[in-house]
């Protein structure tokens, strides 16, 4: 009896532990309106997002312009003089848009280098997403940070540049704009920049340096922030994300460095029409607001000069805490973590308390543990994914009940750790066992050391394992509450990182969370491996995994605010006046199948043109739709002339109607050279080749319905064999087409180009008549014969 008692009182201890460690993540309460003037107020930056998150305001948007205002009048409400950089940029993915940076700066009394705060101002398109979290939050955080460290009057020494930068959705353009073109980029010493990939959790300091990070870590820190998420493994996992940041740019093109904060909880909200107001965490943006006032009060005070560093530091945050150490200590710790277990282990040889033959049979149960739970959940989440299809819907890979199938693989792998170890494992000989983990762990941080130096910081926990083999070799003592104890390291390090990988990542990884948790265990297991009814705890575990199954399969549909995604776009393909209803979704709903019928029939040819997309997402199904009247584009070839072996050509689109983005393609045997697009070329071209993987040449998102203008050479001899498609994204208000509502439990698919009336065709020498787009609609052109075409003027390029 005392033993089940000492196993539940066991049990309670490490989930409080756990419960304090998460709670000490992030601030449990938000600050209020009426807090002081100098201080960050939650509520006061809430009250901006509110204001900004209102509507969509994407590039091109009316919305957007709005609130470029808005953010302008706020600048300068709070007493500081705007200014606002306009202009155009190709990246070398393709895209250009116009981009509308706003700006302003606060001088310092005895500046180094300037500190930039950074966040951007639009929502991504196609989804109607109103951007609160990505990225509202952000810049609602830097207007109310700016305006408490204002009303402090505390000193400053260096400038602070605030950029509310545009078109990072699209494609990180108004950074670039920024960053190659604005005066102020060459002053920028360390630039701060706050981010969502979600909607909810802790925001996690993500940092980009452009040499060794010591000097960046020792400044952060120096800080001092309350609430630290953050280490040194998180930048690796974060370079495997299909994204950038604007960071990025300013490192990779400015060679500046910074720290990025986001909070990455809430995924299925991100980019999706969900991402309003109401689903944002009030803790999470107060998180937020914790990290820039430190960071301003801190960084404006130093010298920026000297923030660029050679050498490289492990680093982690631990409860109220902050860790760092140099990348060179790794290896040697990784060694003498060996050393020391060596030493211990033939301290308890000799004093017959430890055998080699219980130590090898140690590894059964671990690795046992290991192969089971890794392939019980791997092979479960893809049963999951028959029993529930729906779950396909969100490309983001992370379901709305994602939390409770971590639930449900976590315990259901600690369940399989107590029938191993109940089989194979005795009270008596723990410790003895407790060699492999701690042996596999040393392993693990062997290859680190050399692979992903960053991840140094896991061989802590094992130290404190082996200390605690130790104290056991010289005491022959167990005690729970030095179990207990000792085992915090391990809790407060490697627990996290159980959760945050497929949160981060996608439930896809859940495997990789059953055998960290098995790996956690094998730490743990001075404490669970002394349970004299490991089957009782096996049984628990595993009706606790079955609870949270049921759980989640009672909370696999969907309602309001947990929404399905479907997609819908009108193509008319303009060359054979024929038009289609498709779609990106492979489970369709009622609402789809109203337009693209009940019998599924696959989009034969639509994917021959790729649609940019993060995850690319191609077309599923098709239906015939009926052709309706939506104005062509005017195509004007405004000079094709032979020099020498190349043709030059110069192209104008004008749109005849309100659209908002346009896809051009080229036959892959074209080669393009010197490629301008509306005046401009990509900004880190390196040679004056277009370079392509395959029929994409250009992504252009319109603003103010802008026309494109694209210049280039080709060989004389290439057949000229190019494709645009025009988008809009009016399809559910279009007249012409008149589609119902979504269903309030439905909500459009994001990452894609979605709700969008699509007109593909063929580029043409043919004249098509202009009108204005507030006049009746536009008659459609035809092509005409050869011999009508009036000589257009050719004029060699300059």
């Amino acid at each position: 009896m005392r033993k089940n008692q000492t196993s539940i009182l066991a049990i309670a201890c490490v989930l409080a532990l756990l419960g304090i460690i998460y709670a000490t993540m992030m601030p449990q309460g938000i600050s209020k309106d009426d807090e002081a003037l100098a201080e960050f107020s939650t509520e006061r930056a809430l009250n901006q997002v509110e204001i900004i998150a209102q509507k969509p305001h994407y590039v091109g948007s009316t919305n957007h312009e709005l609130v470029a205002n808005y953010l302008k009048l706020e600048l300068n409400r709070i007493g500081l003089e705007t200014s606002v950089q306009e202009g155009y940029t190709l990246n070398d993915r393709g895209l250009l848009v116009k981009s509308k940076n706003i700006l302003a700066r606060i001088k310092g009394t005895n500046n180094t280098k300037a500190l930039l705060l950074l966040s951007h101002y639009d929502s991504a398109p196609h989804s109607f997403s109103k951007g609160a979290s990505d990225d509202a939050s952000g810049v609602a955080t830097i207007l109310e940070g700016v305006r408490a460290f204002l009303y402090s009057k505390h000193p400053q020494k260096n400038d602070i540049i605030i950029l509310f930068s545009d078109a990072e959705e699209l494609g990180l353009n108004g950074a670039t704009l920024f960053v190659n073109k604005h005066p102020w980029a060459k002053d920028v010493g360390v630039v701060l920049n706050f981010e969502a990939r979600g909607s909810s959790g802790p925001s996690y300091m993500l940092m980009e340096t452009t040499k060794g990070n010591e000097a960046m870590v020792q400044a952060f820190s120096n800080a001092k922030t309350s609430h630290p998420v953050s280490n040194s493994l998180m930048y690796s996992i974060y370079k495997m994300l299909p994204n950038d940041t604007d960071l990025t740019v300013f490192r990779e093109q400015g060679n500046i460095q910074g720290y990025n904060f986001a909070f990455i909880d809430g995924h299925f909200n991100y980019h999706t029409q969900q991402d309003d107001v109401q689903h944002l965490s009030k803790t999470t943006l107060a998180h937020q607001g914790t990290y820039i006032m430190p960071l301003l009060k801190y960084l404006t005070n130093i010298d920026l000069t000297k923030t660029e560093s050679t050498e490289d530091n492990v680093y982690f945050s631990a409860p109220f805490s902050f860790i760092s150490y140099p990348f060179s200590w790794v290896m040697p710790m990784t060694l003498i973590a060996f050393g020391l277990l060596a030493l211990f282990i033939f301290i308890g040889k000799v004093k017959r308390i430890i055998t080699f033959r219980e130590i090898f049979r140690g590894f059964v149960p671990l690795l046992g543990s290991i192969i089971i739970a890794g392939l019980v959940t791997f092979l479960g989440w893809k049963l999951i994914l028959e029993i529930y299809p729906q779950y396909s819907d969100l490309l983001n890979g992370f379901t709305y009940n994602g939390h409770a199938y971590i639930g449900a693989f976590v315990t259901l792998s600690i369940a399989i750790c107590f029938a191993f170890y109940h089989h194979f494992s005795e009270a008596k000989i723990t410790m003895n066992h407790f060699v492999a983990p701690l042996l596999l762990w040393i392993i693990i941080n062997g290859f680190l050391a050399n692979s992903l130096t960053g991840a140094g910081f896991l061989i802590i926990p094992v130290y404190f394992g082996i200390l605690l083999f130790g104290i056991f070799v010289f005491t022959q003592h167990y005690s729970l509450g030095v179990n207990l104890l000792f085992s915090i390291p391990a809790l407060a390090i490697i627990a996290p990182f159980i959760v945050m990988f497929p949160v981060g990542l996608g439930l896809k990884i859940l495997f990789g969370s059953a055998i960290l948790t098995v790996l956690l265990f094998g730490l743990l297991l001075p404490i669970f491996g002394d349970f004299a009814r490991k089957g009782i705890w096996t049984v628990v575990f595993f009706l606790t995994s079955i609870g949270f199954f049921i759980y989640a399969g009672y909370h696999s549909g969907y309602e309001p605010g947990k929404a399905k995604s479907n997609s819908l776009l009108y193509v008319y393909n303009a060359d054979n006046n024929s038009a289609v209803w498709t779609t990106y979704d492979k489970n369709l709903d009622d609402w789809t199948k109203s337009y693209v019928g009940e019998k599924n029939q696959k989009a034969v040819g639509l994917n021959s043109l790729p649609l940019a997309s993060k995850y690319n997402t191609t077309f599923t199904y098709s239906a015939i739709a009926p052709v309706v009247d939506v104005p062509k584009p005017t195509i004007q070839f405004l000079r094709d002339s032979v020099i020498g072996n190349n043709r030059y050509l110069k192209i104008r689109i004008t749109p005849n109607r309100r659209v908002n983005r346009y896809d051009i393609y080229a036959n892959p045997k074209m080669t393009f050279y010197n490629f301008k697009a509306n005046g401009v070329s990509e900004s880190r071209a390196k040679t004056n080749k277009l370079e392509r993987e395959d029929s994409k040449i250009l992504c252009y998102y319109v603003v103010g319905n802008e026309p494109l203008e694209m210049e280039f050479y080709i060989n004389k001899s290439s057949i000229f064999d190019m494709d645009l498609i025009e988008s809009s994204f009016d399809l559910m208000s279009n007249p012409l087409l008149n589609v119902k509502p979504r269903e309030n439990w439905m909500m459009p698919t994001p990452f894609v180009l979605n709700d969008a009336v699509l007109i593909q065709q063929k580029l043409k020498r043919y004249v098509a008549p202009v009108k204005p787009i507030e006049t009746a609609p536009v008659v459609d052109s035809l092509a005409i014969s050869k011999d009508s075409i009036k000589p257009v003027p050719v004029a060699t390029p300059e």
